[in-house]
């Protein structure tokens, strides 16, 4: 096993509609993480994509009177340019209609698990969710709706071929348990486990092209059928690696890698958590590490859908408030692991009073008498005081709850643990009252006050990284600071990274105010 390699990934969303607040915190979630593992020296492929195969995709498409390549194709490039305007960094992008590499990998995936003997032709009836792109047993029911989109199911009678998942129910079932394959937050990997504990059940992994409209990936041998979407889909995962000829970047960053991560909504834990352990079983390929489940998200208490008109204005809202704002208020306010409710109102509030009047006001004044008292040279500090000390203490106590935060995939806490720091400093900046020191010439306590100051804005900086990382880009370049991380990349970070006599830049408010922008 590689040490230092970390494969991590969204799920790859349908794209028969814009996207919506949903996959925006999705994708900001996991580009955190991205962030935060690469800060500590990991190599990670991280990677997303659009779930083009899917049924819906092909009802949608004949609703519209266009072909399914059309559709998914224009909603795609949506789901894209929203991940650039959210300063999402992506090292791979797959389309699974159209990427070169994925069909093939497919493939090798089904013939592998058909090699291993998991797969049969079946005569199938059941009850067919569109939305989910499930079928459900009546144990899974009440009454005759999807329980979780709320919609009549319809009655599908088919033959299909089945992947025979009642093999890999305990294997599946120990690895969990062990903590091999890691379900965060608890209460999710219980709800695997209670499912688990009733018996797999064997899978339908087809369906056939009549049905599907001919959209999807042939089955090997038998034309008559495409594979079932979340088979097809979940290989994604594996395609982009070079699944299909044995690159080395699959034996590097999945066979290999120290963590294969997937980060995902809680509405796909069980194709996640239990379809495709079993799946990569089957072929004899390595399991994900972890499966870190995040909430839903209603928009101003409404839910929100592709259906319902509210999808597309998630784009419109990154525009208008901006995108460190727009991520700030995801990772702070909205629960990572629970149900929550975005507000605009909200929004501007959590900017304006925590990163504008808490962040920026705090540097305004600092680095104001930095400008007047030390000519913009970031001063040299005197012999620490108590004061001092205290400060350096919350700060060290912010990025140990900062780290431990990440651990336990809660992007709330660590997110939180550089405003209190920020908090801390402020008390700090205005009992030391550095413009009085200026006033009567204590000019090294003063460089002491504003060092420490700086010293701490900075390592808030360095810990909202993943969170805003264009303001906090900003003010590590203005600061001068050095990289926080020991060379080694063994998670040791240090004071004392700002150098005396660098220039420290006042420049414009980091943190314009945004209550000027709510619509009325």
């Amino acid at each position: 096993m590689s040490t230092n390699t970390c494969f991590l990934s969204t799920a790859i969303p349908y794209v028969n509609g814009s996207p919506h607040i949903g996959h925006a915190l999705e994708f900001v979630i996991t580009d955190a993480l991205a962030r935060h593992r690469r800060r500590f020296g990991a190599a990670v492929y991280f990677q997303s994509g659009t779930d083009d195969n899917s049924l819906k995709n092909a009802r949608a498409a004949a609703a519209l009177g266009v072909s399914p390549a059309h559709l998914v194709a224009r909603y795609a490039g949506e789901f894209q340019s929203l991940a650039a305007a959210l300063d999402v960094r992506f090292d791979d992008f797959v389309r699974t209609s159209s990427d070169p590499r994925h069909a093939p990998a497919v493939v090798r995936l089904w013939k592998a698990c058909k090699s291993a003997g998991d797969l049969e032709r079946r005569r199938y009836r059941g009850l067919y969710c569109n939305g989910c792109e499930q079928f459900f047993s009546d144990g899974e029911l009440s009454g005759n709706r999807c329980p979780e989109h709320a919609a009549p199911l319809e009655e599908v009678e088919e033959e299909n071929y089945f992947f025979r998942a009642s093999r890999y129910g305990e294997a599946i079932r120990t690895a969990i348990e062990t903590d091999v394959l890691r379900i965060a937050p608890e209460t999710r990997r219980r709800e695997v486990l209670r499912f688990l504990e009733g018996g797999l059940r064997d899978f339908s992994v087809s369906r056939s092209a009549a049905r599907a409209h001919d959209w999807g990936i042939p089955v090997p041998g038998d034309a008559s059928q495409v594979i079932y979407v979340w088979f097809d889909a979940l290989a994604n995962y594996v395609s982009t690696l070079g699944y299909a000829t044995s690159a080395p970047s699959f034996d590097q960053y999945w066979t290999r890698a120290r963590a294969r991560s997937h980060v995902i909504g809680k509405g796909v834990l069980r194709f996640h958590a239990v379809y495709w352990p079993a799946l990569l079983l089957s072929a004899g390929l390595s399991l994900p590490t972890e499966i870190l489940a995040h909430g839903y998200v209603t928009l101003e208490g409404q839910k929100v859908g592709k259906s319902l008109g509210n999808a597309g204005s998630v784009r419109a809202l990154v525009d208008r408030y901006g995108t460190d704002a727009f991520r700030y208020y995801v990772l702070r306010h909205l629960h990572t692991t629970g149900d929550s409710d975005f507000s605009e109102e909200r929004l501007v509030a959590a900017h304006d009073d925590e990163l504008a009047d808490q962040f920026g006001n705090l540097l305004r004044r600092s680095l104001s008498l930095v400008a007047r008292e030390f000519s913009g040279r970031i001063p040299e500090p005197g012999p620490s005081t108590e004061p001092d000390a205290a400060l350096r203490s919350v700060g060290d106590r912010a990025l140990s709850e900062h780290l431990d935060a990440f651990a336990r995939f809660d992007l709330n806490e660590a997110t939180a643990a550089p405003l209190r720091l920020l908090a801390a400093t402020n008390r700090y900046f205005d009992a030391q009252a550095p413009w009085a020191l200026g006033k009567r010439g204590d000019r090294q306590r003063l460089g002491s006050v504003l060092y420490a100051t700086l010293e701490a804005a900075w390592r808030a900086a360095w810990l909202l990284a993943p969170a805003i990382p264009g303001a906090s880009a900003r003010v590590r370049s203005d600061l001068g600071g050095q990289d926080a991380v020991t060379p080694s990349g063994t998670g040791q970070v240090t004071w004392n990274t700002l150098q005396p006599g660098a220039c420290a830049n006042l420049g414009t408010p980091l943190f314009p105010k945004l209550r000027h922008a709510v619509p009325t």
